[in-house]
């Protein structure tokens, strides 16, 4: 379930997705922004959700969201987030965010069928949709880009994401915002004459 998509969106609802992950499990772990303040919550209703799944091209169709399902979609992705977590700082992850996980995972992924033209068309439910996000993360960590995964430098962002760039220089999540912010910053501080370190 790599990635390479690298735009912002903003829909009807105004939640604007990003995918500078370079895996869908991230992206989805993504859709929560600076956790530790101000925890900007991108998939606010049904349809938030509905949005990204067809924005991260996982479904051909996005399936139906009730607010039960939103809910559980939620529980899920901040199980990852822990997980993920735990991963890059070398703790062990919680018992509930991995039993949350094992059980999403079990669930039967999005199903393929290759069509009549050679297209591979991609159907499923939200359930399918949830165990293939967890199936990516456990592939991620199980797999060579687990050494690659890295944190965003900006200090409000608590983005993840697969630095593959040339050296494992890459230091923002993105440079539309995280980096677009730390450049305005050096900048200001070299216009003011303070060491940019």
């Amino acid at each position: 379930m790599d990635v390479d998509a690298d735009s912002g969106d903003t829909g009807p609802g105004g939640s604007v997705f990003e995918f500078v992950g370079g895996r869908a499990c991230l992206d989805f772990v993504g859709t929560v922004a600076e956790r530790r303040t101000t925890a900007l919550e991108r998939l606010r209703v049904p349809a938030d959700l509905q949005r990204w799944i067809g924005q991260a091209h996982l479904l051909d169709r996005p399936p139906a969201v009730s607010a039960a399902q939103l809910v559980r979609a939620r529980e899920v992705r901040e199980a990852l987030f822990a997980v993920l977590a735990a991963a890059l700082d070398g703790t062990p992850a919680p018992p509930s965010a991995r039993e949350l996980l094992n059980t999403t995972a079990l669930r039967p992924p999005v199903g393929l069928h290759l069509g009549d033209a050679g297209a591979v068309e991609r159907s499923g439910d939200l359930d399918a949709v949830l165990s293939g996000l967890v199936r990516d993360c456990f592939d991620l960590l199980s797999g060579p880009q687990r050494a690659a995964l890295s944190w965003c430098d900006d200090e409000r962002c608590t983005r993840v994401f697969v630095d593959t760039s040339r050296g494992r220089r890459r230091r923002w999540c993105g440079m539309s915002g995280c980096g677009d912010r730390a450049k305005a910053a050096a900048y200001r501080r070299r216009r003011a004459g303070v060491p940019t370190g």
